[in-house]
């Protein structure tokens, strides 16, 4: 059964960089692609980034890109999402979804992903 658990979450001031890893366990291999979404206080889930596992192709959401970096190390069944320049309207909680036998679109129902972690709370204060 695929579990994927986040880490790296936590508090962080404006302007610094925390990076969060999700990792696949269960299976031997990361699947077609792992996406990143959040979810703001009282907003709804979001899509964050995007990257195809073998291609390593990506794709962001509406969200300021040069400030987001997605990637994916295949060896290590983990994916991460470095986050630059925080500001505080990117505190929330950050989910890692996979799909195994789908595409990974950010702009879809949640219920397209079968395979979500736990979640990351990601803190950033003025």
């Amino acid at each position: 059964q695929v579990q994927l658990l986040e880490s790296g979450g936590g508090s962080a001031q404006t302007g610094e960089s925390l990076t969060l890893s999700c990792t696949v366990s269960g299976v031997s291999y990361m699947g077609n692609c792992m996406a990143w979404f959040r979810q703001q206080p009282g907003k709804e889930r979001e899509g964050v980034a995007v990257i195809y596992v073998n291609n390593g192709a990506t794709e962001y959401g509406d969200i300021d890109v040069g400030r987001f970096t997605i990637t994916r190390d295949k060896s290590k069944l983990t994916g991460y999402l470095q986050m630059k320049s925080l500001k505080p309207e990117d505190t929330a909680v950050y989910y890692c979804a996979v799909q195994y036998d789908r595409n990974c679109p950010l702009r879809v129902a949640l219920t397209w992903y079968r395979n979500w972690g736990q979640g990351t709370q990601v803190t950033v204060s003025a």
